[in-house]
């Protein structure tokens, strides 16, 4: 068992009239874990995130990070937290190595120039340490951004939607930086809209819809929960392929787009290896098998009943 260093209970966050931002959600998070709160734009992922940073106070509920509760005394962790905001922009008129080198004297840290150059190496800022923050492209402010969060080496980091908006390339260079940050023992919370994201990056998801946390869990066991199942496509079996399979009473079917496939639902994956192990053996003649996995894409359609875009739910 990890240690505990986010804990919430019932937490809520009501405007009037009538506006449920945050609707009694529970979780944890344990220790070196990336966490990641995924849902659509408006789902109550920022307002959550920003009830932990102590930058607004709950209509009710308890948050204990690190043990402490952040109602009675945020000042003790503050040192052991670090926040990279949503729609985060940096200093523009500062070169990056400037605005680290102002950013800890905000936390009372002395740092060295060489230090200054290790963090800026650590987010593939190096050379660019002597560009004006405004003429960073979108990819290379969120760097800027998570480097000044790590300024005080946090143990905790929040990260509110940090790809929005950026080129898959940009993307792709923050989720590695995300994992090497994980990778050193510091603990990840992570706001999304992106499905993929969450199914890469995180160890543990929560789906939130409407101010309100609708499923929990790791990507797969979400996916085995909650997704339909994972199938196994025998490739040009056919009509004979798939009644060989009847006769040894496997659940089969042709797939309608390309009736000379069949299509075997495997619904558990604990059973997925002694299947793979039935059908390669089984005597049909067939050009390729495969497993064609569902994706949190698709359980979030099955729990939603809606795809989602960009953090725009499509109807």
């Amino acid at each position: 068992m990890s240690e505990t260093v986010v804990e919430v209970r019932d937490l809520s966050k009501y405007y009037p009239p009538d506006v449920k931002a945050v609707d009694g959600i529970s979780f944890t998070i344990g220790a070196g874990q990336i966490f990641s709160m995924l849902g659509p734009n408006g789902a109550g992922k920022t307002t959550t995130v920003e009830i932990l940073e102590g930058l607004r106070n709950p209509t009710s509920g308890e948050v204990m990070i690190f043990g402490q509760n952040i109602l009675k005394d945020y000042s003790k962790l503050r040192k052991r937290v670090g926040i990279l905001p949503q729609n985060f922009e940096p200093f523009d008129l500062l070169k990056p190595w400037e605005a680290i080198q102002y950013w800890t004297q905000l936390y009372d840290i002395r740092i060295t120039k060489k230090e200054i150059n290790r963090a800026l190496e650590r987010v593939g800022l190096f050379e660019r340490r002597n560009i004006h923050s405004k003429k960073l492209s979108g990819g290379e402010k969120r760097k800027l951004g998570i480097a000044l969060s790590l300024v005080n080496n946090p143990e905790l980091l929040f990260l509110d939607e940090p790809t929005t908006g950026l080129d898959p390339k940009g993307r792709r260079d923050l989720w590695a930086l995300i994992n090497e940050i994980k990778e050193k023992g510091t603990t990840v919370f992570l706001t999304t809209h992106y499905l993929d994201e969450a199914e890469r990056l995180a160890d543990d998801v929560s789906i939130m819809h409407k101010g309100k946390i609708i499923a929990e869990g790791s990507p797969d066991n979400l996916v085995e929960k909650y997704g339909k199942a994972t199938i196994v496509v025998l490739e040009g079996a056919g009509s004979s392929g798939l009644q060989k399979l009847k006769e040894k009473g496997i659940d089969a079917h042709l797939d309608d787009a390309d009736e000379r496939d069949v299509l075997v639902p495997v619904r558990k994956h604990s059973e997925m290896k002694s299947m793979m192990c039935t059908l390669a053996s089984s005597d049909i003649n067939m050009a390729d098998i495969y497993t064609r996995r569902e994706t949190l894409e698709d359980v979030f359609l099955n729990l939603v009943g809606s795809k989602m875009e960009d953090g725009v739910l499509k109807e």
